[in-house]
């Protein structure tokens, strides 16, 4: 197999995206990660097209990169302005990159109603932008758009459009899905008769519209395609791009070709996560080969087979791409599932044993009220260990009140809350105001306890979440609240709490967050 180029285009098609805008600083930054990885293009933006992107090609060169070539992105001529002429072109040679891709019409429908000119014209076009950008020595990446669209409308013309563009002298010849809509048979059959008639090397630019990106760059790259075109995490308008994330370990790990080296595939997962969370967006837990739960396993037959060869349940093993096994408790476990688990928290615990059993029975009681073990690992642990003897009780709690008050209809609310604990023996009476009543209750716990766990000032509440178990019970109905907190190390854990008034389901989550960030401090 020859050699694969990715190019990247996050900071222009994943910047597409209706729930995503990059500051200059964020694409600098993410530039600089892609290069770090390895990936061989890097598409600034369209410098023709806003003031940012501009800002971009003047500072990205001065930033070192020790892999990566930086593209700047834009159109062919105008229909009726000369090369030398046309101000997108003259932004493109002013962004001062290596490389420039251009795109151009391959659909008579996009060349007659969209540019409202002739067919003839449209090659001319191409032609003419290629041929002047190659003579001022630029590598030239020819990015056809709507070509699957274009050739199921007329294949001749084009076929004639990547023929005008490789004449000029383009480099590479890139064949786009705009659309999103054809289908991976189609793409095969179509790419043979392109590399029938074209001797450049050809790329893939597949968009997501039917789900297919993937699909559609991996059967390219079977045809023969040496350069895939996506973003991380399949960032893009509409449904996305293509999602490099996806095939880059399906290219090397499963097709044998060598994208990147060894090492920095295994630092994929954390490339996914760290330009999601640039892009201030959760990492999509089901994403594949980087997500979460994508090699999490929740059914108790599965948990049992995997642990005894995890090839029975997993694809590939998934430290390849910087991911881990992750085993969920649930009332779908079985006792594998919990002693599994439970060696996590450096407890052995036979399979057969009776406590085994009873850990399973508990779960799938609490389950069964509403509890959600999955989502919130530290409750679980804070179970198992009371089942074990092993608690480690904070306070006890005397009372608790708290109060809302708000002054006329656009008067200011007022939560406080107050609580009487005995704590080592003390009897301890506080109150706190906050913004709504479990910051109240927060707060009010922390006046409380700092004084006898100064551990306490390092842990902070990072999310708050509260969901309706049986909405058709109205407002009687259970809720169930995560609470996600984390402490100066970085580490983080969510703790659950039910009940079928959110004040207590809030308080049940918030005491064992403390409890479990206070107890993981003192085993350090």
């Amino acid at each position: 197999m020859k050699k694969v180029f990715f190019y990247d285009t996050t900071l222009r098609d994943g910047a597409q995206s209706e729930r995503i805008s990059f500051s200059l600083e964020d694409k600098i930054r993410i530039a600089q990660k892609l290069d770090e990885f390895g990936i061989d293009y890097i598409e600034g933006g369209w410098p023709g097209s806003n003031p940012k992107d501009l800002n971009f090609f003047k500072r990205i060169k001065e930033v070192p990169l020790r892999h990566a070539k930086i593209a700047a992105f834009g159109s062919t001529r105008r229909a009726q302005v000369l090369p030398e002429d046309d101000a997108n072109l003259k932004a493109l040679l002013d962004s001062d990159t290596p490389v420039v891709t251009i795109f151009g019409k391959s659909w008579t429908l996009h060349v007659t109603e969209v540019l409202r000119t002739t067919l003839e014209n449209n090659l001319k076009m191409i032609y003419d932008s290629v041929k002047y950008l190659k003579s001022f020595g630029k590598e030239v990446i020819y990015d056809a758009e709507h070509f699957f669209d274009g050739y199921k409308a007329d294949p001749e013309y084009a076929l004639s459009t990547l023929e005008a563009a490789s004449e000029g002298g383009a480099d590479w010849i890139v064949l786009a899905d705009t659309n999103g809509g054809t289908l991976p048979w189609e793409v095969e059959e179509i790419l043979e008769k392109v590399m029938e008639r074209i001797k450049k090397p050809i790329g893939i630019h597949a968009h997501n519209d039917s789900g297919l990106a993937v699909a559609n760059s991996i059967v390219s790259v079977k045809k023969g395609a040496t350069q895939v075109q996506g973003t991380i995490n399949g960032y893009g308008e509409r449904c996305g791009n293509a999602n490099l994330c996806t095939i880059i370990p399906i290219l090397q790990l499963k097709m044998n070709i060598e994208v990147v080296p060894e090492e920095k595939l295994s630092q994929l997962t954390d490339l996914a996560n760290w330009v999601s969370e640039i892009a201030n967006l959760p990492p999509d837990p089901s994403s594949p080969f980087v997500g979460r739960s994508a090699f999490a396993h929740k059914g108790g037959v599965h948990v049992n087979a995997v642990l005894k060869n995890p090839k029975s349940y997993e694809h590939i093993d998934p430290a390849k791409v910087g991911n881990k096994r992750r085993i969920l408790v649930s009332e779908l476990s079985g006792t594998s599932t919990i002693v599994s688990k439970v060696k996590e928290f450096n407890i052995d615990l036979d399979r057969d044993s009776p406590l085994a059993k009873l850990i399973l029975d508990k779960i799938t009681h609490l389950e069964n009220e509403g509890y959600y073990f999955e989502g919130a690992e530290a409750s679980f642990e804070l179970l198992v260990r009371h089942l074990l003897g092993q608690e480690t009780k904070l306070f006890d709690l005397i009372s608790l009140r708290v109060l809302i008050e708000k002054i006329g209809d656009s008067g200011e609310t007022i939560t406080e809350a107050t609580l009487k604990l005995n704590v080592k023996d003390q009897i301890v009476h506080v109150a706190a105001e906050g913004d709504g009543p479990v910051h109240a209750l927060d707060q009010a716990l922390r006046k409380a306890l700092i004084e006898f766990y100064p551990e306490l000032k390092n842990i902070h509440l990072s999310d708050f979440k509260v969901r309706v178990i049986n909405g058709n019970a109205g407002t009687a109905a259970k809720v169930r609240v995560l609470i996600d907190s984390t402490n100066d190390k970085g580490d983080t854990w969510s703790t659950v709490g039910v009940s079928t008034n959110i004040i207590e389901a809030s308080w049940e989550s918030l005491v064992q967050s403390i409890e479990y960030g206070i107890m993981k401090v003192r085993e350090a």
